[in-house]
């Protein structure tokens, strides 16, 4: 690192510090942990947006469309390590608030070595996988969308440790309070993505080869950072021998912890590969479009899931301490910041939200679509901030059961049905394979359901019994 780049780290920990949430105001530890976290997130939401948008400005909406249509396996192969990231997670949070030094670092030791066994068989099962379920999932074959994706989703899983590796490390050190460092390495790696990405599609070209290329090897570089600074944090863990190994009773209770999560990104993945072969039907230009609203749904997401991650630090520390009070009074804050802020976003949406489409194409029976869609997915964000407040909350005290059913009950049993039920309702000449609005109006139905779900589960209250530490 620059002698700059250290001075500017040094200014950020300054301002906003390593916050140990069992302290101080509720609402100033949310804002002040939640902040870089925010910036951190808008980061890591570039890597696949840079792509999109360079590729279907130098490229075509046809490669636009082969990014698009790659993403949903992506997220369904990822389950592990969604697994192995949550489980370190809630146990390095509490673990912290505790004060375990001894269970914090073997903890810790122990997901880095599963992360890289797991990481070796992802790469393998990826890699043979991405031809016969891009074929399964019906890609067209016109104007090389096929191939293109094939590509690409090759690519991506050959360097999969990389971002394997950086989403586990950063979540440790979230967990720790330490949202500063994982902020400035992802800063560092989004700005080379950017680069590579304009170099290897725009200059030289590899079209989507290129893409998939400078986002694996921006993510690779942002996770021998985390790494590095991980193993120089030794006034709070010891990584030695004794604590880097498989320990297979910390496995159990990770996996105990951290698959519940897990088995829900697969199910959402799913219920997305299903929607994915849907919107497949509908043509190239609704594949495109639809890569490009889900792209500004991913940034205006970000808040809700930022506020969503912090709550889950701030909970996992202070029942860690035994602070239950603290819990309570940072639950209610939490939910105040996420819903201010997510009515600005659906008013700056229902204003800019053509104009936002635009970066992706200039087609404009696309930018027509893209922004009525947007417009149908507006109120549900409101909906997204209670029920990331309210998950993380439970997540954070170790309850992760409820949100994986929920997530059963919200993107199985009801988005895909709805999904395929309203496209057979809206066939026309026009659209014969059914409206494009179904694909939208059945996630806002998933997500104020979902919303409404998860706020009933936890005013019940069982996640206080779920701890990893005992509370008395």
């Amino acid at each position: 690192m620059t002698a700059s780049a250290k001075s500017a780290e040094r200014s950020l920990r300054r301002f906003f510090g390593t916050q140990d949430m069992t302290q101080g105001n509720p609402m100033r530890n949310l804002l002040m942990f939640s902040i870089p976290l925010l910036i951190g997130n808008l980061a890591q939401q570039l890597y696949s947006t840079a792509d999109s948008i360079i590729v279907g400005n130098f490229v075509g909406d046809n490669a636009l469309a082969a990014v698009g249509a790659s993403g949903p396996v992506i997220n369904l192969l990822l389950v592990l390590f969604m697994a192995i990231s949550t489980g370190v997670g809630i146990m390095v949070s509490q673990y912290f608030g505790a004060r375990d030094r001894d269970a914090l670092s073997r903890s810790i030791g122990n997901a880095l070595v599963l992360v890289l066994i797991t990481g070796v068989l992802m790469t393998v099962a990826g890699v043979a996988l991405s031809r016969p379920i891009m074929e399964w999932l019906d890609t067209p074959v016109e104007n090389d969308v096929l191939e293109m994706s094939v590509t690409y989703l090759t690519i991506i899983f050959a360097g999969i440790i990389g971002p394997a590796i950086y989403n586990m490390v950063s979540g440790i050190l979230r967990g720790m309070g330490d949202s500063v460092t994982p902020l400035i390495f992802l800063l560092i790696a989004c700005a080379l993505n950017i680069v590579l990405d304009y170099l290897l599609v725009a200059i030289v070209p590899w079209s989507v080869a290129g893409a998939a290329v400078a986002t694996i090897f921006s993510q690779l570089v942002s996770a021998v950072l985390c790494v590095l600074r991980l193993f120089r944090m030794r006034d709070a863990i010891d990584l030695n021998r004794r604590t880097v190994r498989l320990d297979m009773p910390l496995t159990r209770r990770l996996l105990k912890l951290g698959l519940p999560a897990g088995i829900t990104q697969g199910v959402f993945s799913m219920a997305m590969i299903i929607v994915q072969s849907l919107t497949n039907s509908m043509g190239q230009t609704v594949m495109a479009c639809s890569v490009a609203v889900m792209r500004v749904d991913g940034f205006a997401m970000l808040p809700n899931f930022t506020f969503g991650m912090a709550t889950s630090t701030f909970v996992g520390q202070n029942i860690g301490a035994r602070r239950m009070d603290r819990v309570e009074q940072g639950a209610k804050e939490a939910v105040k910041i996420s819903l201010l802020v997510a009515v600005i976003l659906v008013v700056l949406l229902l204003l800019f939200g053509r104009t936002l489409i635009s970066w992706f194409s200039s087609t404009e029976e696309l930018l027509d679509l893209g922004e009525r869609q947007l417009r149908i997915l507006a109120v549900g964000y409101l909906a997204m901030a209670v029920m990331q407040v309210y998950s993380g909350i439970m997540r954070g005290a170790g309850d992760t059961m409820p949100s994986m059913w929920i997530s059963l009950v919200t993107s199985v049993a009801v988005r895909v049905p709805v999904a395929y039920l309203l496209a057979a309702l809206t066939r026309s000449p026009e659209w014969p394979n059914g409206s494009p609005d179904s694909l939208y109006v059945s996630l806002l139905v998933s997500w104020v359901l979902g919303a409404a779900l998860n706020y009933a589960w936890c005013r019940r209250g069982r996640w206080r019994e779920k701890s990893v530490v005992s509370v008395p």
